[in-house]
C-alpha cells in the first residue's frame, strides 16, 4: 500500500535533492490528508523555489481541510505571479463568500490592466490564467460574475496581442503544460517578430 512519502516529512532535507523533487512532483493527490498537509504547508512556506510553491498550490487547491483557509489566504497575498494568485484563490474560494472574492478580483483586475501596458506580450501569464485549471475552471464551477469578468478581461487582453504570441502552449485540467508549437518554431517566429519591430 502506498503512503505519503517520508522524505517530504523531513524538515532537514535539501529541496534540490532529486529524491525530494521526485517525491513532491509525482505525489498522488489521493495521499494528501489532514494528517500530512502540514508538511506541504511547511515546505511551501519555507521554500524559495517558485516551481515547488506552484506545485504545492496545485496539489492542495482542491482540498477542503479547514486549516487550508489561512494557508490559501496567505498564499494569495504572498504570490506575485497572477496565475499563482489564481491557484491560491481556487483553494480559498471554498472558504470565502462571493463578495469577498469579488473584492480580491477588483485589485487583481487592476494589476492585470497594468500588465497589458508594462508587458504587452506576456503570453505566458495569459495562457496560465486561461488554463483549464485556472479562471475557466473557477468561472464554470462557481458561476460568479466576478470570475467571468476577470476571465473576459484576460481573454480581451490576450486577443489584442499579435498572432505570433498565441497558441504556443496551453494548460490542461490537471494543471499540466501542453506544448502546441515546437520550441524551434516559436523561437524563430518570436525572433522574426522582434527583429521587425
Amino acid at each position: 500500500m502506498s503512503k505519503f512519502p517520508e522524505i517530504l516529512t523531513d524538515e532537514k532535507i535539501k529541496e534540490n535533492k532529486p529524491d525530494f523533487r521526485k517525491a513532491l512532483f509525482f505525489l498522488d493527490k489521493n495521499l494528501i490528508d489532514k494528517n500530512n498537509i502540514s508538511h506541504l504547508i511547511r515546505i511551501y512556506s519555507t521554500t524559495k523555489h517558485l516551481d515547488i510553491r506552484n506545485k504545492i498550490l496545485k496539489l492542495l487547491y482542491d482540498c477542503d481541510f479547514p486549516e487550508l483557509k489561512d494557508f490559501f489566504n496567505n498564499a494569495y497575498k504572498k504570490e506575485k505571479y497572477l496565475d499563482m494568485k489564481i491557484y491560491a484563490l481556487r483553494g480559498l474560494a471554498k472558504f470565502i463568500s462571493e463578495k469577498e472574492i469579488e473584492k480580491l478580483l477588483i485589485k487583481f483586475n487592476e494589476i492585470l490592466k497594468k500588465i497589458q501596458v508594462t508587458t504587452p506580450y506576456n503570453y505566458q501569464e495569459y495562457e496560465l490564467l486561461r488554463g483549464k485549471n485556472a479562471l475557466p475552471y473557477l468561472a464554470d464551477k462557481y458561476k460568479y460574475n466576478c470570475f467571468k469578468v476577470t476571465l473576459d478581461q484576460v481573454n480581451e487582453q490576450y486577443e489584442v496581442m499579435p498572432e505570433v504570441f498565441k497558441g504556443i502552449f496551453t494548460i490542461d485540467e490537471n494543471g499540466e503544460f501542453i506544448q502546441l508549437k515546437q520550441p524551434e518554431e516559436t523561437s524563430k517566429s518570436l525572433t522574426a517578430f522582434f527583429d521587425n519591430k
